[in-house]
């Protein structure tokens, strides 16, 4: 493995300050400092691998440690910066009709995988997500947004989840790599989790920003998954006639067309989604969870792959995590690829593709059987 020795820290300096001294300036984290941040710091006496503020106490020289690519069967997840990585997968499997992009919110601290029994806090480090404030958060996001934007076709979208950190900047950013114009909308997640705050109102969402390639984006609103059942007042009151096929309906004429509507089929959905939780993908309790941290559930995945795509069409996660878009989009006939430069997350993902593919394999065998 390929190490760069950095130097001796001593227990009077936090590993960031000393890493920020030798790898970058006082005032402003260089390149180099980002580059080693990316991955880990680790301690060639006691082998512990740190995230980069913090202090190995052993005295002992520190160096930085590259990323190892772990061995990959499947060309569709790769492992690396989606920098690099997403004009590949745009050339072997692109263009995409679907960009999900889940980086990280700019929270700060490490986080942590659960592979066993136990809390995340003493779990495997996954990733760090510190940027030395925002202006460096958004400067890392801004070229992997243009490359993702490249990749999508011309009916493609881009949907970037973050939350109240960094929504708000990163809607100028996308502003001005798509156009104003090509804002499609925006989704609050309400994700279940109760209120912390008390000294003011708690953010209890997060947003989910979408962005057209083109004039159009291919957007799939009679699809079950993006229509609930009309209220109970609503259809006492208004569906009260009934089509030779039993069905019930309502009419209304609207600039002088008339429109019918089916009791059965229920109402578009709003940009508020309330029936996601986030439990059924973080709880050990649902074979669901993968363990990883900010895991999304397959539910909100679903929604967005079914709202956004046409089967057979091609999905994009940049930063895929535990590998739950390509999951979804992989049981639903769509063509997935996407990246990660966590090597927990890419075996956690590899992992769970490849259970996809063995579950469709069974199916196809006791169907032909």
């Amino acid at each position: 493995m390929s190490r760069v020795v950095l130097g001796r820290a001593t227990p009077s300096q936090t590993l960031r300050a000393w890493c920020i001294r030798v790898l970058g300036t006082a005032g402003r984290q260089g390149p180099a400092l980002r580059r080693y941040r990316a991955s880990a710091l680790q301690c060639i006496s006691c082998a512990e691998t740190w995230p980069f503020w913090r202090l190995c106490r052993t005295r002992e020289t520190i160096v930085a440690v590259p990323p190892v690519a772990p061995i990959n069967s499947n060309p569709r997840l790769r492992f690396g910066d989606c920098l690099t990585e997403v004009p590949e997968l745009r050339r072997q499997f692109g263009p995409f009709q679907l960009a999900y992009m889940d980086p990280p919110f700019n929270a700060g601290g490490t986080r942590r995988a659960r592979q066993t029994k136990g809390e995340r806090a003493t779990g495997t480090h996954a990733y760090v997500d510190y940027w030395g404030g925002l202006d460096d958060f958004l400067a890392m996001l801004r070229p992997r947004l243009q490359v993702v934007y490249e990749a999508l076709g011309p009916q493609g979208s881009l949907w970037l989840h973050l939350d109240h950190r960094a929504i708000h900047d990163c809607k100028v950013l996308l502003d001005e790599i798509f156009g104003r114009s090509h804002f499609a909308g925006e989704i609050i997640w309400v994700p279940g989790n109760g209120g912390k705050r008390r000294n003011g109102p708690s953010v209890t969402h997060q947003t989910i920003l979408i962005y057209a390639k083109g004039d159009t984006l291919i957007w799939n609103g009679d699809d079950p998954s993006l229509r609930e059942p009309f209220a109970d007042t609503s259809l006492k009151m208004h569906f009260k006639n009934v089509d030779s096929a039993g069905r019930q309906f309502r009419e209304r004429v609207i600039n002088g067309k008339s429109y019918r509507y089916y009791a059965d089929a229920g109402r578009r959905i709003g940009s508020v989604w309330l029936d996601c939780p986030a439990m059924s993908a973080n709880t050990p309790l649902t074979n669901e969870t993968t363990g990883y941290p900010t895991q999304k559930p397959e539910s909100l995945l679903e929604r967005i792959v079914r709202a956004a795509t046409l089967p057979g069409g091609a999905v994009l996660d940049p930063m895929h995590g535990s590998g739950t878009t390509l999951a979804v989009a992989c049981r639903l006939g769509r063509n997935y690829a996407g990246s990660d430069q966590s090597s927990v997350a890419h075996a956690i993902a590899t992992a769970r593709i490849a259970a996809v593919h063995a579950a469709q394999t069974a199916a196809k065998e006791r169907a032909a059987s």
